[in-house]
């Protein structure tokens, strides 16, 4: 397997004004694709759509956006509204918070986006089921706080099942000391959901060890990482949201600069 193309992630809440500043020192630093996540504060395809106006070649993604929040019929929209650039696009799904029927969920929104003419969708899979349906239904699968060992198996498997399945790695980074505080937060507010405590249970892992949580790790991490995946989405974590910091996140851990 070659290694995974790195890419670089951030908060759909900095909106899209002060993504479209990043946007473009992301392109230069050489990253593969710019993911922005997708919250009730924070629309991603408005700051995808941004980002796009200011650069030429950077691929340009949404985090899991839950389909039971924001319908495919309504993302699809959005997305032709925006004149968003299809062949730099992907679009990130997953079910949501809604347990029941997560799955056809699921499939109903790939089929529904697919229709629409965007042609690139990943879904967000946290168990082997939405694994395997994300492999029947999409072009791709985004994993979620595991450590390499553990990406490179899930991988392994979902390659088996259909050798061009994409799958990306979200990894929480923080390169910075004064970043820390945030990192530790938002590992322990995930470690509080109950699905998530049952997937780090079972992996046998702290929430905090699927982290890149300082410069000193970085090299290693995107060794092992870029070794398990296709790709591998650094979830930039900065001591703030100055569009300075997303700035010098990117400039520090820049994968080929030009």
């Amino acid at each position: 397997m070659s290694r995974g193309v790195v890419s670089l992630g951030v908060a759909g809440s900095l909106g899209p004004d002060a993504i479209a500043r990043i946007a473009p020192a992301v392109e230069q630093a050489g990253f593969h694709t710019l993911w922005v996540n997708d919250t009730p504060d924070g629309d991603a395809l408005a700051a995808l759509a941004a980002a796009a106006r200011v650069t030429e070649r950077l691929h340009l993604a949404t985090g899991v956006v839950p389909v039971d929040r924001r319908p495919a019929s309504e993302i699809a929209g959005e997305a032709a509204s925006l004149s968003l650039p299809l062949d730099r696009v992907t679009i990130g799904i997953g079910s949501g918070m809604a347990k029941q029927g997560a799955l056809a969920r699921v499939r109903e929104a790939a089929d529904t986006l697919h229709r629409s003419g965007l042609p690139r969708v990943l879904v967000g899979a946290l168990g082997p089921r939405m694994r395997r349906t994300a492999v029947e239904s999409a072009e791709g699968v985004l994993l979620n706080w595991v450590p390499p060992v553990e990406a490179r198996e899930q991988a392994a498997a979902l390659h088996a099942l259909k050798p061009s399945t994409h799958v990306a790695v979200y990894v929480r980074t923080a390169i910075v000391e004064a970043a820390r505080e945030r990192l530790e937060a938002e590992t322990a507010r995930y470690a509080s959901f109950p699905n998530y405590a049952a997937n780090f249970e079972r992996m046998g892992v702290d929430a905090i060890d699927t982290t890149i949580r300082d410069v000193t790790e970085l090299g290693p991490a995107l060794e092992a990482y870029t070794a398990a995946a296709d790709e591998v989405v650094l979830r930039a974590i900065v001591p703030d949201d100055a569009v300075e910091a997303y700035i010098d996140f990117a400039w520090r851990t820049a994968p080929n600069p030009t």
